[in-house]
């Protein structure tokens, strides 16, 4: 097609016609791309990575507008626990050993470099069957408030109990 219109230089040298590049993730496909990031970034998490007999171990790596990022352990027949992230969406990415998702539909195994996003009352529980300890990277969007646990034998005939106490957590800001 021709036109009577030729752009001299280069429009990407005048920064006020582009759109502001997001300081942050605005879109499922972005924090799935943030989580692969930092899961690719092994320096940056890995030692961290603490392992508790008694409970899972988790700490906040990291938190942004709107969204904070979660580094979880997983010993062998540690498990999440039938649960939803209340008005949270998520992203799970599992960066090493193995960890078994149950769900309504299902049960699926979650190798190194899985990774599921969530919607708000997305409910699921998450084990570690392996003999193996796992870590896992979850980000939450917006940032986590709640985690209601529910009632039932497996993910099919789940319902909400009752409010279980929280428990204490991590903080472990990681650098840059």
């Amino acid at each position: 097609m021709n036109s009577d219109v030729e752009i001299a230089g280069d429009p990407l040298a005048v920064p006020h016609l582009l759109p502001p590049v997001p300081r942050h993730p605005v879109t499922v496909a972005g924090f799935v791309g943030l989580a692969r990031t930092i899961a690719a970034d092994r320096d940056r998490w890995a030692p961290l990575v603490q392992y508790d007999a008694t409970t899972r171990w988790y700490a906040r790596l990291e938190t942004g507008p709107g969204y904070e990022v979660w580094l979880l352990s997983w010993l062998p027949g540690q498990s999440s626990g039938l649960h939803d992230h209340g008005d949270s969406s998520g992203v799970l990415t599992v960066l090493q050993g193995e960890l078994s998702e149950r769900t309504r539909s299902g049960h699926r195994s979650l190798a190194p470099g899985a990774q599921r996003a969530f919607a708000p009352g997305y409910v699921h529980e998450v084990v570690n069957d392996s003999l193996e300890p796992a870590v896992s990277l979850h980000i939450y969007f917006p940032g986590l408030t709640e985690m209601p646990m529910h009632t039932g034998t497996d993910a099919a005939q789940c319902a909400p109990r009752a409010e279980a106490p929280a428990q204490a957590h991590v903080e472990a800001p990681l650098a840059g």
